[in-house]
């Protein structure tokens, strides 16, 4: 049986992090994880946490200047600094409020100079990560919604956490960008499952519900479990309105 977290990055985003939570309990998820929490306070965000008993399975570290069109910072050269200080305050923040993995993000940038900074940046992270026994988690995004994002496909991710060489350095499998960019979604997954420290789903190509799209969530969700997961799947989808009417998918994939 399927079990799923609500990504509050997407869902109940028109409500400030504590009340998602509260939302995201009372439909019946049985996890959270979320983007950048970092303006919300710890104590509210551990309160709400505490209250449903919900666990926090993660959070991104910051993506740099936005509105310049940076989207992380760990695979830009020459920006180790601000690399590593958004990598600080994520762990930071992982840690006060339970949160159990941290998703580093690349950014915008290509070739072997970049390669070398995220190698870096990533042994860095999961040094300073395993401490506090929390997992660096990477994700190769598709192109289509992100052109220039160093990280691509899952074959590079592989490479790349082979040469990091750390047990707590794990993929982030998010089925709609491995779906838009390699396609085979469960012959990819089944092939790296023990690289996988997290899954997530939207329906290809729209990034909407499950309950669309190219992709059978029902048979990709049960094969999932057959081949042995048993960790909340990560609903990290953009709800077409408000997010209870989109949630019918639950029952149904359950």
């Amino acid at each position: 049986m399927s079990v799923f977290s609500a990504n509050l990055g997407f869902l109940w985003s028109e409500l400030a992090l504590p009340d998602a939570i509260i939302a995201a309990h009372a439909a019946g998820f049985v996890a959270v994880e979320c983007h950048w929490p970092y303006e919300t306070s710890v104590k509210d965000v551990r309160q709400a946490l505490d209250e449903t008993g919900l666990p926090m399975l993660g959070l991104n570290t910051l993506r740099g200047d936005v509105a310049g069109g940076e989207n992380g910072l760990s695979a830009l050269p020459g920006r180790e600094a601000d690399a590593r200080a958004a990598i600080d305050e994520a762990l930071e923040y992982a840690a006060d409020i339970g949160a159990k993995s941290v998703h580093v993000m690349a950014g915008n940038a290509s070739g072997e100079p970049a390669h070398s900074a995220f190698v870096a940046n990533l042994t860095y992270a999961c040094a300073k990560a395993r401490d506090i026994g929390v997992t660096i988690l990477i994700e190769p995004l598709n192109r289509n919604d992100a052109p220039n994002y160093f990280l691509r496909t899952t074959d590079q991710a592989v490479a790349i956490m082979s040469e990091v060489n750390a047990d707590n350095l794990k993929l982030m499998f998010d089925c709609y960008h491995v779906g838009r960019n390699e396609g085979d979604v469960i012959t990819r997954f089944k092939a790296l499952k023990e690289r996988v420290g997290h899954v997530q789903f939207a329906s290809v190509p729209s990034r909407g519900a499950p309950d669309q799209g190219e992709i059978d969530y029902a048979y990709v969700f049960a094969e999932i479990e057959r081949a042995g997961w048993t960790q909340p799947l990560g609903a990290e989808y953009k709800p077409s309105g408000p997010t209870e009417p989109t949630l019918s998918w639950m029952k149904a994939f359950a």
